[in-house]
C-alpha cells in the first residue's frame, strides 16, 4: 500500500539543501538579459515609441516592440490583451493594441548584455501618450456615460454575465416569514508566492523555441506562445523547473511569450544566446493579476421553522483591464453565492466588469471565497433572526445526495456536506459553548483593558467544484512504462511521464504514490519525468482542485494499459491513457437546466477569536477545519495544505489590503506595505479534521481539497466577530482601523 503514508516528498532533499533550481537560478553563463518595460499608463493611447536611444545604449543588443509580434494578442480564455502595446499595431488582432489599459501593460522588451544595460536601455525609450479617461471601479464602469475600456467587446463595460432562475421568486417572497439582506464587498488579494516571475528561453537542439518558467499548465503556455508567435505548437517547448508557489497567480502569461519572442530573435540574428529575465518583488506585485475585488447585494427568505425558501442576488466582479479568467471565476461566485443549501426559488445575476485597474484572475478558491463570504454571512444573520443555532440551521438546509441544485439538475454523487458539518461542530465542541481564552494584547508591550476584550466564535461551511466547469473539455494524460526481465512475471520498476505542475503543494509526490499504488510497485521503483511538453501529454492545469482527481484517474488508466502490454509480452510495456471525466454543461443564458460540474469538495470551519474593541485588534485563538478528502494520499502533505490555506485565508480576512491610488496604480507594491501574515500573526491553533468519504468518481475515492480550507474562513471570522460584539461586518479585510471605525459607529469602544 502506497496511499495513506507520509512518504518523503520527492523534491524534499533538493529544496532543503538548496539544490533545487528555480527558473531564476537557471541562468546560462552566456545568457542575455531581458527587461520587460511596463507602460505605467492605466489608460492611454501610445502615439509613438522611439527606440533609437535605447538601441544605441551601451550593452543593448536589440529591442522588441509590438511590430515584432506576429499575432499581437493573448489571453487564457479570450484574446483581449496585446502582447506588447504599440503604435505600429498591424491590425491582425481584435484588440486595439495601441492602448494601455493597465499600468503593467508592456510596451517593449530590451535585451542586453547585463541587467544594468537592459535597465539603462529601458530608461532611454521615448514614448508619447494620449491620455484616456480612467474607469477606476465597478460603479464608474457601470455609469451611463462610462468610457469603454474594450469597445471591441460591445457598448458596455459589463461584458460577461450569468443568470440563475429557479421556481417563482414572487411566490417565494410571499411564503417567506423572515428576510435578511446585505451588501457585501470583498477585496483584492496578492498571491505573494515566494518566487517572483523568472524565465530563461532559448531554441533547443530540435529547433523548438523553449521556455523554462514557473507556471501551472505547460501545454496551455505552449499554445499561447505558439499563437502569438504564429508557430505550430510542436515548434514550442515549455519546461517547468522547481516552482516557488502559484495559487492561481501563474495561470496567465507574464514572461512566457515575450521571452520566447526574445529567444527566437536571438537565434534569428545568429547570436544563438539564451535570454533570461527575473522580476523584482515590486514588478511581480504590479505585473500579475490579483484575486478579484467585487460586490454582491442579496436577500434571503426563510420560514419561521428555519427552512430556506427564496434567494435573490446581484453580484459584480471587477475584471480590471483584461478578462484573464474573470468569466470562469464569475461562474464560481455565481454558483456559490447561495451556499451549499436547498432552495425552492432563486434569481441570481452575476456580471463581470472591465475597469482600468489591475486584472482579476485565478486565486485559490477561484470565486468561491467571495461567494462563501456572502452566503455564510447571510446564513449566520438568518440564524440570529430565527433564533436558531447556526450549526443547526445548516443541518436543516445543507444539501444531501439526490438534491437538486440551483441549475435544475442533481448534484454529483457523493455529497458529504452534512457529515463535514457534524464532524467540525463536534471537534470544536460547539454544543459546549465558547472556550475560555487568555487576554489579548493589542501591542506586545501594552496590556489590554480587560473590559475591552470581547470573545466570540463563528461557523461557516462551503462547497467548491473539483475540475473545470461549464462545458470545458476536461482531460488529463499520463504515460507509464513498465520495466523488468523478459522472464519476469511482474515488473520491477516503472517510469511515469506527466506534465502536471508541482507548485509547492506536493503534487509530484502524490502522483508518484498513486503510480506506485496503481502498478503494485514500491514508491522507490517509480522514476518520474515531469512538466515538459516534449515528454508528456497534456495534464491540464494545477488549479480548480483538479490535479490529483484528474491525474489520478489518468494514472489508473495508464497503469491498466501498461499492465495489458506487460501481459502481452511487451518489454518494456508502455501504457498511455487520456482520462476524460463526465461532461458538464455551459450555464443556460436564460437560466434553464444545466450540469455545471462533475465533482465537489466540502469543508466546514469553526473559529474562536477575541477583539479589543478599543483598538480593533483581533487575535484568532482556534480554527477547526474539517475537510472530506475522499481518500488520504499523503497525510503530511494534506496537513500542510490545510495549514497553508488557513494562513492564506487569515491574511485575506484580516491584514492584506492592496491599495490603488486615484489613477488606478498599485500604491503598495512591496511587503512593507502589503501585510501578509508573519509567524506571530497566524491563528494560535489550527486543528485539521479529515474525513474519508470516497468520491464515487475519484481515483481511489480521492477528492480535491487544496482550495477548500481557504473558502469559509472570512465568513467564519466575521461571524465570530459578530458573536463577540453584536456588530455585522459586510466587508473586509478586518484590519484594526476598519474594525475600530465600524465598532465606533455601533457605539462600542473608547
Amino acid at each position: 500500500m502506497s496511499l495513506g503514508r507520509p512518504e518523503l516528498r520527492v523534491d524534499a532533499v533538493a529544496k532543503v539543501t538548496g539544490a533545487a533550481r528555480y527558473p531564476g537560478d537557471r541562468v546560462p553563463p552566456d545568457a542575455l538579459v531581458a527587461r520587460v518595460v511596463f507602460s505605467d499608463q492605466p489608460h492611454a493611447r501610445l502615439r509613438s515609441l522611439d527606440t533609437s536611444a535605447a538601441e544605441a545604449t551601451d550593452g543593448v543588443v536589440f529591442v522588441l516592440t509590438s511590430a515584432d509580434v506576429p499575432v499581437n494578442e493573448y489571453g487564457l480564455t479570450m484574446f483581449d490583451q496585446p502582447v506588447l502595446v504599440g503604435p505600429d499595431h498591424t491590425g491582425n488582432t481584435a484588440v486595439d493594441a495601441a492602448v494601455s489599459r493597465w499600468e503593467a501593460d508592456a510596451i517593449a522588451v530590451v535585451v542586453a548584455e547585463s541587467e544594468a544595460a537592459a535597465t539603462a536601455g529601458a530608461s532611454a525609450l521615448v514614448a508619447e501618450w494620449e491620455q484616456l479617461p480612467l474607469v477606476l471601479d465597478i460603479d464608474a464602469a457601470l455609469a451611463d456615460d462610462a468610457p469603454l475600456v474594450h469597445p471591441e467587446m460591445g457598448d458596455s463595460n459589463a461584458y460577461y454575465s450569468y443568470v440563475i432562475r429557479k421556481g417563482d421568486v414572487v411566490a417565494g417572497w410571499d411564503e417567506a416569514d423572515v428576510i435578511v439582506e446585505g451588501t457585501y464587498e470583498f477585496p483584492y488579494q496578492e498571491h505573494a508566492y515566494l518566487q517572483p516571475e523568472a524565465a530563461v528561453a532559448y531554441v533547443d537542439d530540435e529547433g523548438r523555441v523553449t521556455v523554462e518558467i514557473g507556471g501551472q499548465w505547460t501545454h496551455e503556455d505552449q499554445e499561447q506562445i505558439a499563437h502569438a508567435l504564429a508557430l505550430d505548437v510542436e515548434e514550442v517547448r515549455v519546461i517547468y523547473p522547481a516552482i516557488g508557489g502559484a495559487f492561481g497567480g501563474r495561470e496567465d502569461m507574464t514572461l512566457q511569450i515575450v521571452l520566447a519572442l526574445a529567444a527566437q530573435r536571438s537565434w534569428q540574428l545568429g547570436l544563438e544566446r539564451p535570454v533570461v529575465s527575473v522580476w523584482s518583488r515590486e514588478e511581480s506585485i504590479v505585473g500579475h493579476h490579483k484575486r478579484h475585488r467585487g460586490r454582491v447585494h442579496t436577500r434571503w427568505g426563510a420560514t419561521t421553522d428555519g427552512r430556506l425558501v427564496v434567494v435573490e442576488a446581484d453580484g459584480y466582479l471587477d475584471a480590471g483591464s483584461y478578462n484573464y479568467t474573470t468569466n470562469k471565476v464569475l461562474g464560481n461566485l455565481h454558483m456559490c453565492v447561495a451556499g451549499p443549501y436547498r432552495w425552492d426559488h432563486a434569481r441570481i445575476d452575476s456580471t463581470g466588469v472591465y475597469t482600468t485597474t489591475v486584472p482579476g484572475g485565478a486565486f485559490r478558491g477561484f470565486g468561491a471565497p467571495q461567494g462563501a463570504f456572502v452566503a455564510e454571512s447571510q446564513m449566520n444573520k438568518l440564524a440570529e433572526a430565527l433564533d436558531i443555532d447556526p450549526v443547526e440551521l445548516r443541518r436543516m438546509n445543507g444539501i444531501v445526495d439526490g438534491d437538486e441544485g440551483l441549475t435544475g439538475t442533481e448534484y454529483p454523487p457523493g455529497v458529504s456536506l452534512q457529515p463535514v458539518i457534524e464532524a467540525c461542530a463536534e471537534a470544536a465542541g460547539w454544543a459546549d459553548g465558547p472556550p475560555d481564552v487568555a487576554a489579548v494584547p493589542s501591542f506586545a508591550t501594552l496590556p489590554s483593558r480587560t473590559d475591552s476584550v470581547y470573545t466570540g466564535r463563528g461557523f461557516a461551511c462551503a462547497m467548491k467544484n473539483v475540475g473545470f466547469s461549464f462545458g470545458f473539455p476536461e482531460r488529463s494524460n499520463a504515460r507509464i512504462v513498465l520495466h523488468g526481465d523478459a522472464e519476469s512475471d511482474e515488473p520491477t520498476s516503472a517510469e511515469l511521464f506527466l506534465a502536471g505542475a508541482e507548485v509547492g503543494q506536493g503534487a509530484h509526490t502524490a502522483f508518484t504514490q498513486m503510480a506506485a499504488e496503481a502498478t503494485g510497485l514500491p514508491v522507490s521503483a517509480i522514476t518520474p519525468t515531469w512538466s515538459d511538453t516534449a515528454t508528456s501529454g497534456d495534464s491540464g492545469s494545477a488549479s480548480a482542485s483538479r490535479l490529483s482527481w484528474m491525474t489520478g484517474n489518468a494514472i489508473l488508466g495508464a497503469a491498466e494499459e501498461a499492465d495489458k502490454a506487460w501481459r502481452n509480452g511487451d518489454r518494456p510495456a508502455v501504457g498511455a491513457f487520456r482520462f476524460t471525466p463526465p461532461p458538464t454543461d455551459p450555464l443556460d443564458p436564460e437560466g434553464g437546466p444545466a450540469t455545471p460540474n462533475f465533482a465537489y469538495g466540502y469543508v466546514a470551519q469553526a473559529v474562536t477569536l477575541s477583539v479589543d474593541v478599543d483598538t480593533g485588534h483581533i487575535v484568532v485563538h482556534d480554527v477547526v477545519n474539517c475537510s472530506d478528502v475522499g481518500r488520504v494520499i499523503n497525510p503530511a502533505l494534506l496537513d500542510g495544505q490545510v495549514h497553508g490555506a488557513v494562513v492564506q485565508a487569515h491574511g485575506y480576512a484580516l491584514s492584506e489590503r492592496l491599495v490603488l491610488d486615484d489613477t488606478g496604480r498599485i500604491a503598495n507594491p512591496r511587503f512593507s506595505g502589503y501585510l501578509i501574515p508573519g509567524i506571530g500573526d497566524v491563528p494560535e491553533r489550527i486543528r485539521s479534521v479529515v474525513l474519508e468519504i470516497p468520491d464515487p468518481r475519484g481515483p481511489f475515492g480521492v477528492r480535491g481539497m487544496a482550495e477548500m480550507p481557504m473558502i469559509p474562513y472570512a465568513p467564519a471570522v466575521a461571524a465570530a466577530l459578530h458573536d463577540a460584539t453584536g456588530v455585522w461586518f459586510e466587508r473586509f479585510p478586518l484590519t484594526p482601523p476598519i474594525v475600530r471605525a465600524t465598532l465606533r459607529e455601533a457605539g462600542l469602544g473608547r
